[in-house]
């Protein structure tokens, strides 16, 4: 139960809303129960009083000659008996075979001479009851006195109006519950201002928060919070971590695509300049405009590799996966590929296992593993020299690791290798070999390493043929057992 409802959850809404509830719940309830404790503390007083003249007015019962049961009740003592001025008192005497002797002659009897379940007996053996006498309530005691010499028993009840009992109750309710109406408000108050001073932590932090430049992404101070709080300032904190590590490789990127994209369109700049200069000749403006194509082919080849790499570094949250065959991929990119390797020079081949092997089939995104095959494939056309009397060779392979029974796509070359201290950074965006005049961007080999880290997979790059004049590169992807 709520009791205020609120179109946004509040946390010191809710904190408050369960203090205070049950402490409002619970008050009627002290209400009821202080209610049943003042009035058993009001009977106790006058119920002794009751029992008291029971006793006494069962001491004046006596035998007569002939056994005769009779009852004298001096006159002081039946006036002091009726000496009251709140409440009236009654008194009834029976004798043993229930003939009437003195008082109220309808003042209502017991219904048997044991008490019965709405009584309740007094330790000295008197017992009281509640009826109505006259159309008023009554408080009764009655005893059950034995004749001298006989075994019938006379009965003796005092019975007495309720005004004094409902005076006292009120009394003492009036005694508890007038401090509590103060009470409760003070209650309410202290609550809502622990709340506050509790909470002031959490508006203290977002103050800080609010005050920070866009900017600074700096950890938060996760000393100057509660225990309670610290596990979340620590999410925030690991939260802008990582967020200041892609800012800062977004900035770098965009340095680097910059810089990339800044050399092939000044040459298509001074290509167009050198074409609109006076007396070209029909020679000159031919080369103008095949180096207008080169550049264009080149600048066109770093966006799309740019745009592969964007595509792979957010590719794992946008694209689903599904089983995929690795094999079937690999196949595929060797045959779109042999037309470009054979203008090259290059002998172009696949030497794995068939498509539709079951052991080849790993979850994955198709469209990026087979974008991270042809990046492999065209790196190797790209730096394997090639000539019509000494071809270049290739190989991808799509296999299981004997060992670990491990999925594994490779790609070798018969090329010169890459030196041991620069297969790292051969993977950084942008980077590529010295002593290379190859085009290129320099992101194929990253966008490579991406997609294998968002499928759970290894790149690892080793000589073809360690020991040779000309090594060769062996890139390998492993994926996870």
């Amino acid at each position: 139960m709520k009791l205020f409802q609120r179109a946004q959850r509040s946390l010191f809404g809710e904190i408050l809303d369960w203090m205070l509830t049950p402490l409002l719940l619970l008050w009627p309830v002290s209400l009821a129960l202080t209610w049943l404790v003042a009035q058993n503390l009001a009977n106790k007083p006058f119920d002794r009083a009751l029992v008291y003249n029971a006793q006494a007015l069962a001491q004046f019962i006596q035998v007569g000659p002939g056994k005769r049961v009779r009852f004298n009740l001096p006159q002081p003592a039946s006036e002091l008996l009726r000496a009251d001025d709140s409440d009236n008192v009654y008194y009834q005497v029976l004798g043993g075979q229930g003939e009437f002797l003195s008082g109220e002659r309808d003042l209502p009897p017991p219904a048997a001479p044991e008490p019965n379940e709405m009584e309740i007996e007094a330790p000295d053996g008197a017992h009281l009851r509640d009826t109505e006498f006259r159309g008023l309530p009554v408080r009764v005691a009655h005893l059950w006195v034995r004749i001298e010499g006989s075994r019938q028993l006379a009965l003796v009840q005092v019975a007495e109006t309720r005004e004094k009992r409902s005076v006292l109750a009120t009394e003492i309710i009036k005694g508890v519950m007038l401090p509590q109406f103060a009470i409760l408000p003070l209650a309410v108050l202290l609550v809502w201002l622990a709340l506050v001073r509790g909470i002031k932590p959490l508006a203290e932090l977002e103050e800080r928060i609010r005050a920070r430049k866009p900017d600074d992404l700096s950890p938060l101070d996760d000393h100057a919070v509660p225990q309670e709080v610290a596990p979340l300032v620590a999410s925030v904190n690991d939260l802008l971590t990582r967020l200041k590590d892609s800012v800062a490789t977004q900035k770098r990127f965009l340095a680097d695509a910059a810089h990339q994209l800044k050399t092939p369109l000044a040459g298509l700049r001074m290509q167009a300049d050198l074409a609109q200069r006076e007396g070209s000749s029909a020679e000159d403006l031919k080369q103008s405009l095949q180096q207008i194509g080169r550049a264009s082919v080149r600048a066109t080849h770093t966006v799309n590799q740019l745009l592969a790499l964007a595509r792979a570094e957010g590719g794992g949250a946008t694209l689903g996966q599904q089983p995929c065959d690795l094999a079937r991929l690999t196949i595929e990119v060797v045959q779109d590929a042999v037309p470009r390797a054979m203008d090259r020079h290059i002998d172009l081949g696949y030497d794995g296992l068939d498509a539709g092997t079951a052991e080849l089939i790993v979850p994955g995104n198709p469209t990026l593993l087979k974008e991270m095959i042809r990046n492999m494939v065209d790196n190797a056309i790209n730096y394997a020299p090639s000539a019509a009397g000494h071809p270049g060779v290739i190989t991808a392979r799509a296999f299981r690791d004997g060992f670990s029974r491990a999925p594994m796509i490779q790609v070798e070359d018969n090329g010169p290798g890459i030196p041991a201290s620069e297969r790292e950074r051969v993977f950084e965006p942008f980077y590529r070999a010295l002593g290379t005049n190859v085009d290129g961007s320099g992101l194929g080999l990253p966008i490579v390493r991406e997609i294998a880290r968002q499928h759970g997979a290894e790149v690892s790059l080793e000589d073809a043929r360690p020991g040779q004049p000309r090594p060769g590169a062996c890139f390998t992807v492993r994926f996870t057992a």
